[in-house]
């Protein structure tokens, strides 16, 4: 029976540490992903995005979680060990707690690597302050990290959206999705996808949501990032009702999602269009105007929404702050 007990607790061990594995992964996805390439500041309409920098990992809240568990795992194995007589039996019920420590230790070493490498992503971006320093933001980026790394093509491809959504795209495609951690490859995919939305290009799109796993994603901020990439493929390619299920599940106006607020709109003005819910096409694209103008020019393309392209049109009409120079993609 004691041996059961100990069986069950080094379980429990096995999956809390999984658990906190995971939580690093999307920690890490959900700090590099704040404002990822593609998102609506950035892309829909030219407008120039204010970079958000990744956050590192929270690394005092993370060893709280590994501690407590830890050391109750001793207390409570230490205790078992206390009333057994076998030698062998006493070895094992140690030994669970002290295989648990070690790995514990090594989440933790992990998680502050991770957490260095987002801060040295952040300082470099930080310098940016405009289009001059890129170049710039781009040998740092290249020099101080591998070619290979993650957070550093995220930040890149960030770069480089600014002047040329082919070659970001480029960049993010380096990220092998088969050898980073699924949420991480999820972000990778849902960036891709953004950007090939942005170009007009919805079946490339479609194929990289598919394969999108939005459960791996805890944080709400992440979350709805990716819903609302997955929600515009999907309305984009025939599943609007899908789509406009998905994207009932966040509210745009919820200061939790100010930071991804125009894509939300977006995604929701082309869920209406395909499931011609006219007002509530309308009311997305109003509230884009309302945070910048320069969004609905993401509507002027060519492949988009009829009715999107005219209600667009008439609302930049309408509004008297039609920029110098409106960026309309054609395809």
């Amino acid at each position: 029976m004691r041996l059961c007990a100990a069986e069950g607790y080094s379980s429990r061990v096995g999956n809390e540490l999984r658990k906190l594995k995971r939580g690093q992964a999307r920690q890490e996805e959900a700090a590099l992903g704040k404002n990822p390439p593609g998102s609506a500041s950035g892309v829909v309409g030219g407008a120039d995005s204010g970079a958000e920098v990744p956050s590192g990992v929270d690394l005092k809240g993370l060893l709280t979680r590994l501690g407590l568990p830890i050391l109750a795992l001793w207390i409570v194995f230490g205790m078992i060990a206390g009333y057994v007589d076998s030698t062998t039996t006493r070895g094992i019920l140690i030994a669970v707690p002290a295989i648990a420590t070690g790995l514990a230790i090594g989440v933790f070493v992990w998680a502050r690597r991770q957490s260095q490498k987002a801060q040295g992503v952040a300082s470099i971006l930080r310098e940016m302050q405009s289009s001059g320093d890129r170049g710039a933001a781009l040998e740092k980026l290249e020099s101080s990290f591998k070619k290979s790394d993650p957070a550093a093509i995220f930040a890149k491809a960030q770069v480089e959206l600014q002047e040329d959504p082919r070659k970001a795209l480029a960049t993010l495609e380096l990220i092998n999705l088969n050898k980073v951690l699924a949420p991480i490859a999820d972000e990778a995919r849902s960036q891709r996808a953004m950007i090939h939305l942005m170009l007009g290009e919805v079946s490339p799109a479609r194929q990289l949501v598919d394969n999108i796993e939005i459960k791996r994603h805890q944080d709400p901020k992440s979350r709805a990032m990716i819903a609302s990439v997955m929600s515009e493929a999907w309305a984009r390619s025939g599943l609007a009702k899908k789509a406009a299920e998905t994207l009932d599940l966040f509210n745009p106006d919820d200061e939790l999602y100010a930071q991804i607020r125009p894509q939300l709109w977006r995604a929701r003005a082309y869920c209406c269009a395909y499931l011609s819910d006219t007002k509530g096409m309308r009311r997305a694209l109003k509230k884009l105007l309302e945070q910048d103008v320069r969004l609905l020019g993401g509507f002027m393309m060519k492949k988009t929404h009829p009715l999107l392209q005219q209600e667009a049109k008439k609302l930049l009409e309408q509004s008297g702050q039609v920029p110098r120079k409106m960026v309309v993609q054609r395809r």
